[in-house]
């Protein structure tokens, strides 16, 4: 399911998921375009049972973005973590 809105924390937030994911070397931009983008591969992570969902960025990176959804109207999602990983040929869609 795309999503319509993304939840940020403040930035200056030391436990924040902007500042977890520049950890991983990625952008709020990107873990945004792929929560929006259509063609990106929805499953449920086997490790937590979190969401997960993987899409290209703009920037020609593959990742990964654990998230929680919020709610369906509009769709919203809180993203946990996001990082980079190779694509794989196969992936289960739920």
């Amino acid at each position: 399911m795309p999503y319509t809105h993304v939840i940020w924390d403040l930035e200056e937030d030391p436990d924040g998921n902007v500042r977890h994911i520049a950890e991983h070397g990625v952008t709020v931009i990107e873990v945004t375009k792929v929560l929006e983008n259509p063609q990106s591969q929805w499953v449920r992570s086997r490790a937590s049972d979190n969401r997960i969902v993987f899409g290209w960025t703009e920037t020609g990176k593959h990742l990964a973005v654990v998230y929680q959804h919020v709610q369906d109207d509009p769709p919203t999602a809180y993203p946990i973590t996001a990082y980079e990983t190779p694509p794989q040929a196969k992936r289960r869609r739920k």
